[in-house]
């Protein structure tokens, strides 16, 4: 379990931010109701990954849930009838949520999606927005919104179709079903898949080998895989080729040689 001894709070506590060495942990921390995203949790969330995304000790950033059995299972529908009971609330709800969520999608930083239990809704939309999902073994995955008579957004199935294809995006969303985890590594939804006793250890293993590894190399992947993903008519292709030349002219690129040379493992600055 992580050192929590540089805690931050946002949302009353719902959301918390610690950091460990390289690596950046945010913790949807509301058990009571399995995680469940109310307004103020978002715009928590939203709080916490500007403050990971400042900070220059942070090289990764890991989200979990806390309490053991969810990562997020959607949205608080108990705001629902207050905040999102018919369009127009609804639309005014979505701008409030969307603009953590389009943070997410442009975060700078390596993101993990550590998954443990209930991962539904909303949880599934900030998942999908990580860069790498890592699952427990008693995962569950599922879209509920034709259950609950709502449209789910168009940022969420396209990053949906993009993981699993239009297939299988149309039997979760027209059925609402809940698939396990095999199934989600299955199909594509998750990478990695480990016992629940050993997905905290494995995810912070990895974090900790990308916030050891060349920062500039892995932003040049990060940036270069976005714009692959583009329809070739918007990739920036100066963009690519300006962190190229940033990689190639940096003094990691040169710590890294002279690293190898010296059979010693390398010391990355991030410039």
């Amino acid at each position: 379990m992580p050192d929590l001894s540089n805690e931050t709070s946002y949302a009353d506590g719902r959301i918390l931010k610690h950091t460990a060495g390289g690596v950046g942990v945010v913790t949807f921390n509301n058990p009571g109701k399995r995680n469940a995203m109310s307004l103020e949790m978002w715009e928590g969330f939203g709080e916490a990954l500007i403050a990971l995304r400042d900070d220059d000790a942070v090289r990764v950033v890991i989200l979990r849930g806390a309490g053991g059995k969810a990562f997020v299972s959607g949205a608080d529908i108990s705001q629902f009838e207050k905040v999102r009971h018919n369009a127009a609330a609804s639309e005014a709800y979505a701008k409030r949520s969307a603009a953590q969520r389009a943070l997410l999608a442009d975060y700078p930083k390596p993101t993990i999606a550590c998954i443990q239990g209930f991962c539904l809704g909303g949880g599934m939309q900030v998942a999908m927005l990580a860069d790498i999902r890592i699952a427990a073994h008693d995962s569950q995955f599922g879209i509920p919104a034709a259950k609950l008579g709502i449209a789910y957004g168009y940022d969420g199935l396209k990053h949906l179709v993009s993981l699993v294809g239009p297939s299988w995006a149309r039997l979760l969303m027209y059925t609402g079903m809940r698939i396990d985890s095999a199934e989600a590594l299955r199909i594509g939804l998750v990478e990695r898949l480990f016992p629940d006793d050993q997905l905290w250890g494995e995810t912070m293993a990895m974090a900790e080998t990308i916030a050891h590894n060349a920062p500039l190399a892995i932003k040049a992947a990060k940036i270069t895989i976005a714009q692959v993903l583009k329809d070739e008519s918007q990739r920036d292709m100066g963009t690519i080729k300006a962190i190229g030349n940033a990689c190639m002219d940096s003094a990691d690129f040169r710590e890294g040689r002279q690293a190898f040379m010296e059979k010693r493992q390398p010391q990355f600055q991030g410039k």
